[in-house]
């Protein structure tokens, strides 16, 4: 069923999305008012934050690179969002044209516009799936028949896993995703943090409870333990501008300001 304006019925218009704010941010179309009200009110407390949202899609697209550098020509992109210029296929299929991608994201809208956007590229997917159902993203994942799971694959939650709160055991969650994924695949995570962040910004922060998801900040020590026993890529888990800069000068005096760390795990062959 649609709504008269054409939208799906399931998308509720009397709330705020956390992926459309986040697109409002990125400059996309794919907003509401009502979105747009709560970014202006964010941003009214934040205003670097717009900077915040392209300092994280910099990051994805930095680590998207060196996993093709890897060798990974297949990727699962969790929490994708709303379409926006420089999506993970864009990047990965500019360097390798056979590369495959399938974006998964809770929000219908996301999940829509990725759809009509990915028209005609055969090499991309999409699922309407919960991080909080990792067994249910692998098998629609393989039923796309796009991925090979026996090949290296990288997995990719940039600024998602802040939305699974502690009673979803989050920890757990990520177990399920690494133990499908093949030696020498690699987890790419971006994570919203309260470490060396001034009140305003977490204050702010705290304004997503008014979304459908509400953001958990945590420590370094917390992210870093999502990656478990994969092996950190240099330079670990850092605030996102100071993983491999494509120059120094796009690191400027206050990395800290944009209020996540990133990092990038591989999954190595035990040894013996």
């Amino acid at each position: 069923m649609q709504k008269q304006d054409g939208l799906p019925a399931e998308i509720d218009l009397s709330r705020p999305s956390a992926a459309r704010v986040y697109d409002y941010f990125l400059g996309g179309a794919h907003n509401f008012e009502i979105d747009r009200q709560l970014a202006e009110q964010i941003a009214s407390m934040t205003p670097n934050l717009a900077g915040t949202m392209r300092a994280g899609r910099e990051f994805l697209r930095r680590a998207v690179r060196v996993l093709l550098h890897e060798g990974i020509d297949q990727f699962l992109d969790i929490g994708s969002g709303i379409p926006t210029v420089g999506n993970v296929h864009e990047v990965a299929q500019a360097v390798n044209p056979n590369a495959r991608i399938i974006y998964v994201d809770i929000d219908p809208v996301a999940v829509a516009h990725s759809r009509e956007l990915l028209v005609g590229n055969d090499r991309t997917g999409v699922i309407h799936a919960d991080l909080r159902d990792p067994g249910r993203i692998l098998a629609q994942a393989r039923a796309l028949e796009l991925l090979d799971f026996d090949r290296p694959l990288g997995i990719l939650l940039a600024g998602v896993v802040h939305f699974i709160g502690d009673d979803d055991r989050p920890g757990d969650l990520l177990a399920t995703l690494r133990a499908a994924a093949a030696p020498g695949s690699c987890l790419v995570i971006s994570h919203s943090t309260f470490e060396d962040q001034p009140r305003e910004m977490l204050d702010a922060q705290r304004l997503s409870a008014r979304t459908d998801t509400e953001i958990t900040l945590r420590s370094r020590a917390e992210i870093t333990g999502f990656f478990g026993d994969w092996t950190l890529l240099e330079p670990g888990v850092v605030h996102m501008p100071l993983w491999r800069p494509d120059s120094a000068s796009d690191v400027d005096d206050n990395p800290a300001q944009f209020g996540a760390f990133g990092g990038v795990a591989r999954h190595d062959q035990p040894v013996g």
